[in-house]
């Protein structure tokens, strides 16, 4: 039987682990023993503990995997991922870190190694339907709105979060690149506010965030943006605590202790954000591609909505980004997808094998992606 490890026994951590448990020999390795003994003790999984930013210890312990999953916080992916790299491991990696993953391309190259990046729901599973589409057709125009939220809202912010409140401040205060009539621009990351009418949770609203990505390299869209959609006024009172500071990275001195504002905003925010155990939320995403087909205009619109699973008791934000993760995952293990390099999930949609494997996997899981009308590629 293969093996996999999975670094990080978060939420999204963990629901990949036990997703990838029932058909490989699976370790969750964490810093963190009280996550892991929980996690031991509720599925049948091997754990270990490490501090996985000890590079030399963790190319020792992911020495006899075939394959290791990165779902480790943002602010440490891209070290661990070059890690993993040289150690020569395929990998796929959801931590969505800040720097560009290109440029390790060479070194998993030189490596052998399938590198897979930015591989959650979105970025992730969004940019594998763009793949598609785009091995299809002359696109001119892609939009994804995406958000994970609580049914019960609470103020103030009306909002709970399944992972590192880091990784979400990062994306309230990193500038938002768009694409635009063919050119790159530059927008501050909350801007351009935008109240929908969302079934079936009413109305919510949408801003800009960096989510594109890599499709900023890799597609040649004249028009492409990617917004995040929350409950109305989130985003007023997030802005009131950026231009105030509180997201600062610059340390400040406090009785004599240098601190970083951001560092004490996310400890803070980790208790307003927190979900209860057993707590009700969902995943919604809106995909709008649009381009010629066959010569032909067409507009094609895929919705997602996931809620909590009560029966397994995991969180739609884990099950919509981990299953993304473990699909893929399942594609390199079994040689399926095999490009070496830094791929993004783009590359893997674009090969119509893949995209129906993944779409087959993501189903069987309860995660489905409507839509009015498709490509028909898939029986």
């Amino acid at each position: 039987m293969k093996k996999a490890a999975v670094l990080g026994a978060g939420m999204v951590g963990s629901a990949i682990a036990v997703d990838l448990s029932g058909d490989y020999d699976v370790t969750a390795i964490d810093v963190d023993g009280e996550k892991l003994q929980s996690l031991k003790s509720r599925f049948n999984l091997n754990v270990k503990q490490c501090d996985v930013s000890n590079s030399g210890l963790l190319k020792e312990i992911i020495n006899d995997y075939d394959i290791v999953i990165g779902a480790v916080p943002g602010y440490m992916g891209f070290a661990t991922l070059k890690t993993i790299i040289e150690s020569g491991k395929n990998v796929v990696d959801i931590s969505f870190f800040e720097e560009d993953p290109f440029m390790l391309d060479e070194l998993a190259k030189s490596n052998n190694v399938t590198a897979v990046v930015d591989c959650g729901v979105a970025p992730g599973l969004s940019n594998i339907v763009l793949g598609m589409h785009n091995s299809k057709m002359e696109l001119q125009s892609f939009e994804c709105m995406v958000g994970g939220l609580p049914f019960k809202r609470t103020l103030p912010f009306q909002y709970k979060v399944p992972f590192s409140p880091s990784d979400v401040i990062e994306e309230y205060i990193r500038p938002a690149r768009l694409i635009e009539n063919g050119s790159l621009v530059i927008k501050s990351a909350l801007s351009d506010p935008e109240l929908y009418n969302v079934d079936p949770v009413g109305t919510l609203e949408a801003f800009n965030t960096d989510g594109l990505r890599t499709l900023l390299k890799t597609m040649r869209i004249p028009n492409m943006k990617e917004k995040t959609l929350r409950y109305p006024g989130h985003a007023d009172y997030i802005n009131f605590l950026k231009d105030a500071g509180f997201f600062g990275k610059e340390e400040i001195e406090v009785d004599g202790k240098k601190v970083k504002p951001l560092d004490v905003a996310s400890k803070i925010l980790l208790t307003q954000w927190k979900l209860e155990p057993g707590e009700k939320e969902f995943t919604i995403m809106i995909i709008k591609i649009k381009g010629k087909l066959n010569g032909s205009e067409k507009e094609f619109t895929y919705k997602l909505f996931d809620t909590f699973d009560e029966v397994k008791g995991i969180s739609s934000m884990a099950r919509t980004t981990g299953y993304s993760c473990s699909s893929v995952a399942r594609l390199v293990l079994n040689n399926d997808f095999n490009r070496k390099g830094i791929s993004p999930p783009e590359f893997v949609g674009s090969d119509e094998n893949c995209y129906c494997k993944i779409m087959d996997d993501l189903k069987e899981r309860g995660i489905i992606l409507h839509q009015a009308e498709s490509l028909d590629i898939c029986d």
